[in-house]
Order: structure tokens, then C-alpha cells, then sequence
């Protein structure tokens, strides 16, 4: 059996009756660096589903349903300059039984226990890939999400267990991309604070965490002020991607954010998901292009 011999279709009866074909692709997939010779970094986040968010601007339901998550994922890493996905493990084993990670960087997500809207959000345990199973399915690196709430005790859970995940990651030399933020509960939501100083303080504790930071990379959002992103970069000498987020209203704008920030001396890509995969016009290929004309 080879990758492009499963269609969407078959994923189903694949893993019921060959659920081993998945490792078996792991196997054979054919594998790139990390960055290439220009050191630019476009990756198709498609993290969401394992954390409950399914909602894309007012669909509350919009990436629930998974072939067509699959469809607009394969057309996105199809696309010239998208180098990789970034996805939990049922996604990412779809992809590889399709043949859709050939040749492109993995990320698998490690913590997804802080389930969007629950009472444990912030105490956000590792329910996804651990170090281990990244080094088995021969993939690339691991993403992990750091929310801090200096009054939600569950913060102090996250943190330990994430320095643990940066040591067990770099003990193999596989690169963890570690993706913080100073949060807080307003009106019972979680919030995150995007301002300069609190995105400043995120990246300094993010960067100490674990026993050292050789394989540590940041995934940042764009400060409220896009201005303040020269000098809250200037807070760590760790290599940084940049988070798109959903966007809302103004595209154009958020590109253009996005474009400043890719000029700092440590930015080195971009890592979206939501406004690639379902963007306002419905034309995920022309969003891609967008985003890949921004490096």
C-alpha cells in the first residue's frame, strides 16, 4: 500500500482493518530539515479540533467535520512555500495515510488537557503526543501551548509539565516550539493578554523553562500595538514563528502586521491555521499564496 493510494473516503475502512498502515507510512515517509537554506518557516496549523474549538467566525461547528478539514489541509500543504502541518495525532495519522506529508516538517501537539471553556482550561495537561511518540512516527518537532494565570493554580501544573516536555524533546533533539501567553478569566473565559509588557513577560518565562533551551523556538501572536513586537522580541535570542490566529474584519491589516513582524532579526515564519483553512473569501489556495508571499 502506498500513501496515494488512500483517498479520504477510505480512511475509515483503513483503520479499521489496517490500523498498522499507519505506522507503516510513518516509516517510509520521506523526510526534509527543519528550515531550508533561506530559514523560513510556513506551517499549516490544524491544532483545534483536540482542544473542542471547532468554530471558525460564526460557525461554531465549522472544522467538525473532518473530510472536509482533510480537503482544505491537502490543498493547503499542496501549495509552493508551505513547508508543514501542525496537528494532533488523528489528523496528522489522516495526512500520512493520504501521502500529504511528503517531503514537509511535522509538528505533533503535546498538551491538549485545557479544553476550550472548561474549569481545568489553564491546568492544561499532556494529553497529545509525548516526546517519544514524536521520535517513533518520525516526526519533525512538538508544539506545546503555555497559558498563565498568575491566579488559576492549574498554571503551576502546565508550567512544570511543559519544562519536562522541553527536556524530554531536547534529550532527543527535536525541537519544541513552545507557544506562551499571560492569560486571565474575564467574565469566566479565558482571556489572553496581548499587550507588549504581558507578551514580554511570556516570552522571558517561556524561554527558561526545562534544563536548556537549544531546541526551543517561540510561536508568538502579534502584540495589540505592532509596534511593541520589535522590542518584545528583543526579550529572548530564541528563534521565533509567528501565530495567526483567527482573523477577524480587516485582512488586509492583519497581513500587513504580519509583514512587519516577519522583518525582526529572530521571526523566522509563520504557523496559521483558521484564517488559512476557512478564510472570509473561501479560496484556501489564494490565502495560502497570501501568507507564503508574506516571507
Amino acid at each position: 500500500m502506498t500513501p496515494s493510494s488512500v483517498s479520504i473516503s477510505e480512511l475509515a475502512d483503513v483503520r479499521t482493518r489496517h490500523p498498522e498502515a499507519i505506522a507503516e507510512a510513518a516509516a517510509r515517509r520521506a523526510r526534509r530539515p527543519l528550515v531550508d537554506a533561506n530559514q523560513r518557516l510556513m506551517i499549516v496549523a490544524a491544532d483545534h479540533p483536540a482542544r473542542g474549538a471547532l468554530g471558525v467566525g460564526g460557525d461554531e461547528l465549522a472544522m467538525a467535520n473532518r473530510a472536509d478539514l482533510l480537503e482544505r489541509l491537502v490543498l493547503a500543504l499542496s501549495r509552493p512555500g508551505v513547508d508543514g502541518v501542525l496537528a494532533t495525532a488523528d489528523i496528522l495519522e489522516d495526512l500520512l495515510l493520504l501521502g500529504a506529508l511528503e517531503h514537509k516538517v511535522v509538528l505533533g501537539s503535546m498538551n491538549r488537557g485545557g479544553l476550550a471553556g472548561a474549569s481545568f482550561e489553564l491546568d492544561d495537561r499532556f494529553t497529545g503526543h509525548r516526546a517519544e511518540d514524536i521520535e517513533r512516527m518520525r516526526f519533525d518537532a512538538g508544539k506545546l501551548l503555555l497559558r498563565i494565570d498568575y491566579d488559576d493554580p492549574g498554571s503551576l501544573h502546565t508550567l512544570y509539565s511543559a519544562a519536562r516536555a522541553v527536556d524530554e524533546m531536547a534529550a532527543r533533539r527535536l525541537p519544541v516550539f513552545v507557544e506562551p501567553f499571560m492569560s486571565r478569566r474575564v467574565e469566566g473565559k479565558v482571556a489572553n493578554d496581548l499587550s507588549g509588557p504581558a507578551v514580554a513577560r511570556s516570552v522571558a518565562i517561556a524561554s527558561g523553562l526545562g534544563g536548556t533551551s537549544a531546541y526551543t523556538w517561540l510561536k508568538l501572536p502579534v502584540t495589540e500595538d505592532p509596534d511593541d513586537m520589535a522590542w518584545v522580541c528583543e526579550t529572548s535570542t530564541l528563534p521565533v514563528v509567528l501565530l495567526g490566529g483567527e482573523v477577524h474584519g480587516d485582512q488586509e491589516g492583519t497581513y500587513e502586521k504580519w509583514r512587519k513582524a516577519l522583518s525582526l532579526p529572530t521571526v523566522r515564519g509563520l504557523v496559521v491555521g483558521r484564517s488559512l483553512l476557512y478564510p472570509a473569501g473561501g479560496d484556501v489556495g489564494a490565502a495560502v499564496d497570501t501568507a507564503v508571499g508574506l516571507l
